[in-house]
């Protein structure tokens, strides 16, 4: 069981900038499975952090520090965790829309995508939409994750959801970020759009889907 203390410690550790704490405390926690690493020790943590730069009580500069910091530890875990690469016959894209910078959460969704089979393609933040429908034409993904954390972004987030319908083959587009746990995202999706708040839901619906792949194939 995680000391609820633990993910304030590993925040510490983030703001300073300290990879080799903030590893050496992740690997303290290397019975946990990649998602719970994630759901409970780093999401926490970061959460934290933001915690603290909206009450004034750190800069801009400590909150980038510690996304950094935050962004290698993620790194590191997923190669240690996932081991080589290995072609998958399902493909999915991973990126925040326009002007959207927090793309932590997306970065786990990628490698927890990753651990369930999935070739992947990782654009990180801030992605027009324009080059978003052209990779998508490019590559061909059965699924695309949008990331928007931001109130006033949810009018692009109808915009990309509209373009990328209109592809000849659209894919199945799920939305997430910091703005699904605390606003309705629907009025701005299409009916087929899936809205997951947090890893958990994410992992339901991973899990499903191997379950329903698994079925497709069998007949």
């Amino acid at each position: 069981m995680i000391n609820l203390s633990f993910p304030k410690e590993l925040a510490g550790y983030l703001l300073e900038g300290n990879t080799a704490k903030a590893w050496k405390a992740i690997e303290q926690q290397k019975e946990l499975s990649l998602l719970d690493t994630y759901h409970e020790i780093i999401t926490p943590a970061m959460q934290h952090v933001g915690f603290l730069w909206e009450n004034n009580e750190i800069s801009v500069a400590d909150e980038h520090l510690a996304t950094v910091t935050c962004d290698f530890i993620i790194s590191r875990l997923a190669h240690a965790r996932l081991g080589k690469e290995k072609q998958h016959s399902r493909r999915a894209m991973f990126l925040c829309l326009e002007g959207e910078q927090h793309y932590i959460g997306l970065k786990m969704v990628n490698s927890l995508f990753k651990e369930n089979g999935w070739e992947t393609k990782y654009f990180g933040s801030d992605l027009p939409v324009e080059f978003v429908v052209k990779s998508a034409e490019a590559w061909n993904p059965e699924v695309i994750g949008l990331s928007v954390s931001i109130v006033y972004h949810l009018p692009k987030l109808n915009e990309y959801i509209t373009e990328l319908g209109k592809l000849p083959k659209p894919p199945v587009i799920i939305v997430g970020g910091r703005l699904s746990e605390h606003y309705d995202l629907r009025p701005y999706c299409s009916e087929n759009t899936i809205i997951l708040k947090d890893l958990i839901e994410m992992r339901d619906w991973l899990k499903n889907e191997q379950t329903t792949s698994k079925q497709d194939a069998a007949f």
